[in-house]
């Protein structure tokens, strides 16, 4: 699997995601994904599913140094007194003795952003993560926490597929020296049924899945997906035979709209740069 250099950190740049699925569907998909050449595996404590993946990846075999686990923290524990409570559960559910990225999993403005900072360092400092990142930060909340981190912010995991722009947020990412994770590239299922992206995929015989993920891939983002079907999870990493023109990359940008922003809750989501 190719990885993407952010921060010090090498991450494999297609990454099995797991939000939505239910214990005994990543228990499934696992040994799948594995046979498909996935090495990154996403999850969060807010999913819940962290022990059926710790579960399923320990019963596997495939050594632990091969593979790349994220987990993040939820808001509700960013408190110092429930943070690194909250990280060694989630190590231990997942069965190992660290995880490879420990990312904020929204902002939290009830919680100073000095202390979340911190308490991510600290967990690098144990041993329990060998990077640190945050998930769902504008361009100025990043700044302001690569300021207060010591080590670096290697990613911002956000949401990121055709029908929403994120040029300024990419700019800015790019400015901080910050890798992007992309989540919701297929835009909760609109892209399978989108004719333009349909076209660029029968002119190289691929699917629309296909072209969205090598879409964001030749971006130099970490492509996140998600899927209970193993015939999916092989398609979904066979993109590495194939490559979108500048025209091609250009036009699937141009299907971006104003209202094109799926995940916004009400209470998490920041002032958004687009």
């Amino acid at each position: 699997m190719q990885t993407v250099s952010c921060g010090g950190a090498e991450i494999p740049v297609l990454g099995f995601g797991t939000y939505r699925m239910k214990g005994h569907e990543v228990r499934n998909m696992v040994p799948h994904a594995l046979a498909a050449g996935f090495r990154h595996f996403d999850t969060a404590q807010f999913y819940d599913n962290e022990s059926h993946l710790g579960d399923a990846l320990h019963d596997a075999g495939v050594p632990r140094s091969e593979i790349f686990i994220t987990t993040k923290v939820w808001v509700s524990n960013f408190e110092p007194t429930k943070f690194a409570t909250s990280v060694e559960e989630s190590i231990r559910k997942l069965r190992t003795d660290h995880v490879d990225l420990l990312l904020l999993h929204w902002p939290n403005k009830d919680v100073p952003l000095d202390d979340q900072i911190e308490e991510l360092e600290a967990a690098r400092k144990k041993g329990q993560t060998r990077h640190i990142g945050v998930s769902n930060f504008n361009v100025d909340l990043v700044k302001q926490a690569r300021k207060i981190a010591r080590s670096p912010i290697v990613t911002n995991q956000v949401e990121c597929h055709p029908y929403i722009s994120q040029s300024r947020l990419i700019s800015g990412m790019k400015a901080e020296g910050v890798g992007i994770s992309a989540y919701y590239g297929m835009a909760d299922g609109r892209v399978f049924k989108d004719p333009d992206i349909a076209s660029i995929g029968q002119r190289h015989g691929k699917s629309p899945a296909q072209v969205v993920l090598r879409w964001l891939v030749q971006q130099g983002f970490v492509a996140l997906s998600k899927t209970a079907n193993p015939e999916r999870a092989a398609e979904n990493a066979d993109i590495f035979d194939f490559t979108l023109s500048e025209e091609e990359v250009a036009d699937i940008h141009k299907l971006a709209q104003p209202n094109g922003r799926l995940v916004n809750p009400a209470g998490l989501a920041p002032a958004w740069d687009d």
